[in-house]
């Protein structure tokens, strides 16, 4: 068979098995320790060209966590930091370097052992350069005290209930250039989720805190909120939903106080998630410098238009995805998939 005929009948094979209908390139995808594939790239949309190398392959930087989220890349002391939350402990890496414990407890600080997803989940840096962390055990939005070269496990609380009840269990947080904490709070970290008797909220909530502490709630209709995220201007409030019934990416225009005025669906995902191997609904997510969303979701980390359309996807296999976060000058994504970290360099 020539070269031709052979590269036509892979492209062939590989659109039967995709769900979309316009796919340009697919690379050769990495390999763990046991052989099998971690990751591909795939892009289907010719715009996707300039801000990522579809070459480019996918490492795994750290393995053989509980269930990685939350990964914070840290300009100042040039470190990944992401939670393990099963395992109640934040880890952090440097390039060219093993991952080591960083912050334990991460999420929950009371002597009294407890079930659920008990440590820190999404993670971010203030203006100021503090860490917040959304406390999933300790249903509580905290920043940690002291310095972030030189943690200690000291904790100060920015919010942990919205009119006398504890939240659910806050997932995913981001700060915008006027130090407004925006976080989401579905119920996912609660032992027994929807139905725990430990609930207090009837609803799962998209809230933010002010600059002088003020809690408000923004949004109460999206059934489990989970990644959230901002574009390059601060004008558009992103929100993944992870719903069974009806996951989706939603767009949010916000006025000049940082409120949601208007909004909706931007992206649905149950198309997606009916055609993935790796059925899960829309998680964690950051945006590029070009306003594209790049969020876990079916099948690894789909990169989606600020107009709603999917453009590519960073294929991860046998995992489910979680977040992700680029370095400094964003030209390097890192991906938290199960069990592992993955790293993938976006720029020629």
């Amino acid at each position: 068979m020539n070269k031709t005929l052979l590269a036509l009948l892979i492209i062939t094979l590989i659109s039967a098995c995709q769900n979309t209908t316009q796919q340009a390139s697919i690379n050769t995808p990495s390999t763990d320790s046991n052989t099998q594939p971690i990751a591909t790239i795939e892009w289907y949309d010719s715009t996707i060209a300039p801000f990522i190398d579809t070459t480019a392959q996918v490492q795994i930087i750290a393995k053989g966590y509980n269930w990685t989220e939350g990964p914070l890349w840290i300009a100042k002391t040039g470190t990944l930091i992401f939670s393990d939350v099963p395992e109640n402990t934040i880890f952090q890496w440097r390039p060219n370097d093993t991952a080591t414990r960083y912050l334990t407890p991460s999420g929950y600080t009371k002597p009294q052992p407890a079930k659920g997803e008990i440590g820190s989940n999404g993670l971010t840096l203030d203006r100021n350069g503090n860490l917040l962390l959304c406390q999933s055990g300790n249903r509580q939005i905290a920043r940690m005290r002291g310095s972030i070269a030189s943690p200690a496990p000291d904790f100060k609380t920015l919010a942990a209930t919205y009119g006398g009840k504890r939240f659910n269990s806050p997932n995913d947080i981001v700060a915008d250039s006027k130090n407004n904490v925006y976080f989401t709070d579905p119920v996912y970290g609660l032992p027994g989720g929807e139905g725990d008797t430990a609930r207090d909220l009837s609803f799962e909530g998209v809230y933010k805190i002010s600059p002088t502490g003020k809690l408000s709630l923004l949004i109460d209709s999206i059934r489990r909120p989970n990644g959230i995220a901002f574009s390059p201007d601060e004008r558009t409030l992103y929100i993944a939903s992870s719903d069974n019934d009806k996951p989706a990416w939603y767009a949010y225009t916000l006025n000049v106080a940082g409120n949601p005025v208007s909004g909706g669906v931007l992206l649905d995902a149950r198309p997606l998630k009916a055609g993935a191997v790796q059925k899960q609904g829309p998680d964690g997510m950051k945006v590029d410098n070009s306003g594209n969303l790049f969020s876990a979701g079916p099948d690894g980390i789909n990169i989606i238009s600020p107009a709603g359309r999917r453009l590519g996807l960073i294929k991860v296999y046998n995992r489910f995805t979680s977040n992700c976060s680029f370095s400094a000058n964003k030209d390097t994504l890192y991906v938290t998939a199960d069990d592992v970290v993955l790293q993938v360099h976006l720029h020629k």
